[in-house]
């Protein structure tokens, strides 16, 4: 049994990752400020504050604060870096803080992991790191070529990462996620997934926006898949620094995934249109050669599977909330 560190393991995908790893036998300590996370995700693993025997640990922190992020490191065998500045938007009007979050909230966590002498580190990277590059798939041998604060914080973590591995012996991979999505995901927000913004218009009878024509694609992942790429990324041994795409590797445009949504929620509601935002690209699709052929890598839920199932939860959410 190990102990595993999870930052933002309240929040969407860490709260996955944290059920996955309890159900494997291990002890998880997550660190969440809480701000986009929620403590009801941990909810069912009996969560409590530091040290309360409960099967995870929550402990209520920041990034920012130095120590805090060198306590939470003490005694794990290993960490997945999921805590994020997560929106587009978001970094392009303040850019300053995604930096603080992404990068140097980043490099506390690495320092935190360097004194403490943990073993690997696995990091919520993004496919955002390959811009709007026409060629498709992405590939992970490709040049980065962000286009927004979000997406060049990432890489420039990515290459902390990378750094610590090299001089440090800190054995470190970075998984670069397309477009997760999944039960637990918040619909309360404009910066979440497009899947979670539909869903809730749907079900609330209104015409949900979409930014462009509807024709960019996207890899879109379920949730399950991303639990299995990190739980891999810790297991294998594979070198220091590794990059690895974490898609389904096929991609669909945002109408065909809203007219599929309808027809599953039962709305003949048409979606409203606005132009496109600042910092998103038009197309997306992942090449998983790299993620299957070294760590094992393969997408076992597909989109549609995983899209009936995640409609299935916001539509008993929306039944409990009448």
């Amino acid at each position: 049994m190990s102990l595993y560190l999870i930052t933002g393991g309240a929040g969407f995908i860490g709260s996955h990752l944290a059920t996955a790893l309890v159900e494997r036998g291990h002890r998880v300590r997550v660190f969440d400020d809480l701000s986009t996370g929620q403590r009801e995700n941990l909810g069912h693993l009996q969560s409590g504050e530091r040290g309360s025997g409960s099967k995870v640990e929550l402990w209520v922190g920041d990034l920012a604060d130095a120590a805090a992020v060198e306590a939470a490191c003490e005694g794990v065998d290993g960490v997945f870096h999921e805590a994020a500045q997560v929106s587009v938007p978001q970094s392009v009007a303040k850019p300053i803080r995604s930096y603080e979050v992404n990068v140097m909230g980043t490099l506390r966590l690495l320092e935190g992991c360097r004194k403490h002498g943990v073993k690997r580190v696995v990091f919520a990277a993004s496919s955002a790191a390959y811009g709007d590059t026409p060629t498709l798939p992405k590939v992970e041998s490709m040049t980065p070529a962000p286009l927004s604060p979000y997406a060049s914080g990432k890489v420039a973590a990515e290459h902390l990462l990378s750094v610590y591995g090299h001089v440090h012996g800190l054995r470190t991979v970075a998984l670069r996620y397309f477009n997760v999505f999944g039960p637990r995901q918040r619909d309360d927000s404009p910066y979440t997934g497009v899947i979670a913004i539909f869903a809730r218009a749907l079900l609330e009878g209104r015409r949900p926006t979409i930014f462009g024509d509807g024709g960019q694609t996207r890899d879109f992942t379920f949730i399950a898949n991303v639990v299995r790429a990190n739980l891999l990324a810790m297991e294998r041994d594979v070198p220091t620094g590794s990059v690895f795409n974490v898609g389904a590797g096929a991609s669909i445009s945002l109408l065909e995934l809203y007219r599929a949504m309808a027809q599953e929620l039962g709305s003949d509601l048409e979606p409203l249109f606005a132009p496109a935002r600042e910092g998103d690209v038009r197309d997306s699709l992942a090449s998983l050669e790299r993620a299957r052929t070294v760590l094992g890598y393969e997408p076992a839920v597909h989109w549609r599977d995983g899209l009936r199932e995640t409609l299935a939860w916001y539509r008993s959410r929306a039944a409990l909330a009448r």
